[in-house]
């Protein structure tokens, strides 16, 4: 745990406002509603996501890929540059059989292998799109499906993690961010008053 001293609270709360687009940060335009961190959020999420105007899609919080409880073993690690090192996901805990859901409402796009990769691709409209695997797919290409319903099921094995996980992927406009934009599962920053006694320094 580390507490937020009262000469660093400012800084840290400059940055909350910038990644909730209130300070004129640049960031990706036309972002779905669904997609805002509620206020107070921070983490990193990817690309700046300024405020939407609104969305053809609405502002509904998605659905988890996999029954609960659906630990993530892995957080989303967000590249420094499009081809720099990170995790461009989440991965959940899964075991193989396990029923695969669509996180938003939306049409498939891919149903089948990637090299050795069973996945399944889903857009969402907007710019938006989830990927999963490894998936053994009971949907096809070119079919409409709804948040929650079944696209699929977690594959016997997979070269990403060990022993089984379900990677979730999610793009905006071709750019990797946290699928928790869409899940509701991005935690929120706690800023110390500015007269606060600080403490000197971090801790923990």
């Amino acid at each position: 745990m580390y507490a937020i001293t009262s000469t660093r609270a400012v800084a840290v709360g400059l940055l909350v406002l910038g990644m909730l687009g209130m300070t004129g940060v640049p960031g990706v335009s036309g972002v779905p509603g669904f997609l805002e961190p509620l206020p107070g959020q921070v983490s990193s999420l990817g690309p700046a996501l300024p405020r939407a105007s609104g969305s053809a899609i609405g502002r509904g919080r998605g659905v988890w890929p996999t029954d609960a409880p659906h630990p993530v073993v892995r957080p989303f690690e967000a590249p420094a540059t499009r081809y720099s090192a990170g995790h461009r996901g989440i991965d959940i805990a899964a075991i193989p059989g396990q029923p695969v859901y669509a996180v938003l409402a939306g049409t498939v796009t891919f149903s089948g292998l990637v090299v050795d990769r069973p996945l399944v691709s889903v857009s969402h409209g907007d710019g938006v799109l989830s990927t999963v695997e490894p998936v053994t797919p009971t949907v096809r290409a070119g079919e409409t499906v709804a948040a929650g319903q079944q696209i699929g099921v977690v594959a016997g094995s997979s070269s990403h993690c060990e022993p089984v996980c379900l990677h979730l992927g999610l793009r905006l406009n071709g750019e990797y961010v946290s699928p928790l934009l869409v899940l509701g599962g991005i935690p929120r920053a706690v800023l110390l008053p500015l007269d606060g006694d600080g403490g000197g320094g971090d801790t923990g």
